[in-house]
């Protein structure tokens, strides 16, 4: 199987990285620019789980792809989404299967709308990683996992060939038959964990010491299941239980991604992750003020740093 991944940052960088080690016949899409790096330096993964060394990657451009991928992996933050769009158009062929590991769910009707359900699988990943300044890709825990299935649920064969695909590459591999329902329970904590430490611009542990900070996790984590359960997927008690135990830990020191990108001045997922969450409550009637009060904040940050880069 011809794997595309789309990306070599902290999560297509980390996975594919084990996929090629692995034996799997992989190529990443990147840029001209990563393309070169990646030829001069090869690409490092080091984890606490084991250390991975290509020393030559296969990389390919958008302007390079010359046939289609069996599976293309995407990995690209949600804004990116336009742009890897276009690049893929042509490793997209007629039996090709997307699996999309984007924050949020509204990307799902995006790429449907260019490439058609059937070459539309669900898909997420679990990994903390981040990309040093040289390059190296850093996992910074135990933690990595993918998990993916046909959105109408079940288990297809096709899915079934990928999951025997993409397994013995040294992470947790899953075809789900509730990945719709997996998908929305990511999105719960995420939402819940972005939106408490970036409007309170701390770890969770510091919240939770704070007069109030307990009170507002609650009232986000409130909001989001009241959206997801109007959505038809209610986060499952076994679920909740183990998340709240992440945020509801005393000292803490848990951030969202999107906390140490607004910190490091970088672009933010504010729209998928706690925009589409309150559009989706205005459509459903849903009073939703603490999620409104976060997004008000992170539309800030973003009208702050578009400002920043304007000439002059």
């Amino acid at each position: 199987m011809r794997i595309l991944v789309v990306g070599a940052g902290a999560v297509g960088g980390y996975f594919g990285a084990r996929l090629a080690a692995a034996g799997k016949n992989v190529h990443f899409l990147v840029r001209p620019a990563r393309a070169a790096l990646l030829r001069d330096k090869g690409l490092t993964v080091v984890s606490p789980v084991g250390d991975v060394r290509l020393e030559t990657p296969l990389t390919v451009t958008a302007a390079e792809i010359s046939s289609p991928f069996d599976l293309i992996i995407l990995t690209c933050k949600a804004f990116d989404l336009a742009q890897a769009i276009d690049d893929i158009q042509p490793a997209v062929g007629a039996n090709s299967r997307i699996i999309p590991l984007l924050n949020g769910m509204s990307h799902l009707g995006t790429l449907e709308r260019h490439f058609g359900s059937a070459k539309v699988l669900g898909g997420q990943c679990a990994v903390t990683a981040t990309v040093t300044p040289e390059g190296t890709i850093r996992h910074l825990n135990a933690m990595h996992a993918i998990s993916f299935g046909e959105r109408e649920g079940g288990i297809s064969e096709t899915a079934g060939v990928i999951e025997q695909t993409l397994s013995g590459a040294g992470f947790d591999v899953r075809a789900s038959d509730t990945i719709l329902q997996d998908m929305w329970e990511k999105w719960y904590f995420l939402a819940t964990m972005a939106a408490a430490t970036c409007l309170m611009r701390g770890p969770l542990g510091a919240i939770l010491a704070a007069p109030g900070g307990r009170t507002l996790i609650e009232e986000l984590r409130s909001e989001v299941t009241a959206i997801a359960s109007k959505a038809g997927h209610a986060p499952r008690p076994p679920y909740v239980a183990r998340t709240d135990q992440m945020l509801f830990q005393q000292g803490s020191p848990v951030t969202a991604s999107m906390l140490r990108d607004m910190l490091a001045g970088l672009p933010i997922e504010a729209d998928q992750i706690i925009g589409d969450l309150i559009d989706r409550a205005d459509l459903d009637e849903l009073a939703v003020p603490a999620l409104r009060t976060a997004y008000a904040h992170l539309r800030v940050y973003q009208a702050i740093l578009a400002a920043r880069a304007q000439p002059g």
